[in-house]
């Protein structure tokens, strides 16, 4: 497949792809199997943080709806993330079957039920418990976990669990946090929600964060975190160390009205999701929207870009994020309102 008139960071090209990998891009006499006329071709996103999208959610079984929708959205890699459930609904959850069409299931996120009570948000505190490495051991493709730091058997289940390992949904000081990075925990879940702020004798997680390097996750919606955050903390960390994240659940992409998530009631308003005594649910809207969004707070195109391909690429380890030569050919065609023209997933157009 040849991509011809991609423009790219650093001008037009035309993108070679050759058993779903970027062989060479350059200007080449073929014929062009896509015609990107000179929209801006970026790296698929990668969305480390989503538990649903246009109605359907992780925990319904049917990956394949939310892996077509997310595609069709930009998103060509994702991390389908559960809420706190009891054992058994997870355990049925991440031994579904894994989608073959679409964006691509990179491994499950967990988001609890190892998780602070204090800092439960739009978690059912009825299931939410202590970690036990035999019951994670229950679980089948997990990629990451979010995790209060401060809960009795964190830092141990941390140095064992064998996957990545985030620090979220915690009311944990500062030293604690660096005891579970010690450990091997190497991000924030959602910074700045559900954990305790960034104070100047008491710094908490964000510190200790900004105080080791590690990732850190970033809802950039323009309502889960004001413009003034978002840029302190993208000033703070960088793009090396900013993840963009959707934490989109199952009404996003849904009209207004009212919805179930993780056994809770959530309303849309608006493009607002919330419970019904006005806190937060989640996201609305795909990632290549927080994009715009990050952009429109002043972040440069390509920064906003790297912090939804390539940084979350790295933290994880995959041949993705980045458009050069060896590269998986996962790749979003743009306009300029930041729509989606076409979307090309392991070298292969998405229709």
């Amino acid at each position: 497949m040849i991509i011809k008139n991609a423009l790219l960071q650093k001008g037009i090209f035309d993108i070679k792809i050759e058993n779903g990998k970027i062989s060479d891009i350059g200007s080449f006499d073929a014929d062009g199997d896509i015609d990107a006329k000179v929209k801006r071709v970026i790296p698929g996103l990668i969305d480390t943080h989503i538990h649903g999208f246009g109605g359907v959610d992780t925990s319904d079984g049917d990956l394949a709806t939310i892996s077509r929708a997310l595609a069709r959205a930009g998103t060509t890699s994702f991390f389908p993330t559960t809420m706190t459930d009891s054992i058994e609904n997870l355990i049925a959850t991440t031994n579904q079957p894994l989608p073959q069409s679409g964006a691509n299931v990179i491994g499950y996120h967990l988001e609890g039920p190892y998780i602070s009570k204090k800092k439960k948000g739009a978690q059912n505190e009825a299931y939410i418990k202590a970690p036990d490495l035999n019951e994670f051991k229950k679980f089948n493709n997990v990629a990451n976990i979010s995790l209060a730091p401060e809960v009795d058997g964190a830092e141990d289940f941390i140095k064992n669990c064998g996957c990545k390992v985030s620090i979220g949904h915690t009311a944990c000081d500062c030293e604690t946090a660096i005891k579970a990075i010690d450990a091997g925990a190497d991000c924030l879940t959602h910074t700045f929600n559900a954990m305790p702020p960034l104070l100047h004798r008491d710094p908490g997680p964000i510190g200790a964060a900004a105080e080791k390097g590690i990732y850190t996750e970033l809802i950039c919606d323009g309502r889960h975190v004001a413009k003034a955050a978002v840029l302190a903390l993208y000033k703070m960390m960088g793009s090396d160390r900013v993840i963009l994240i959707s934490d989109a659940i199952r009404p996003a992409g849904l009209p207004n009205g009212r919805y179930d998530s993780g056994g809770l009631a959530v309303i849309m308003n608006d493009g607002a999701l919330t419970l019904e005594d006005g806190t937060l649910a989640g996201g609305s809207q795909p990632l290549l929207q927080c994009i715009k969004t990050a952009v429109s707070f002043g972040i440069d195109f390509y920064e906003a870009v790297k912090m939804a391909s390539e940084t979350p690429a790295k933290r994880f380890g995959l041949n993705k994020g980045k458009i050069e030569k060896g590269y998986d050919a996962d790749f979003v065609i743009i306009n300029d309102d930041f729509t989606v023209s076409d979307v090309i997933i392991s070298g292969k157009l998405y229709k």
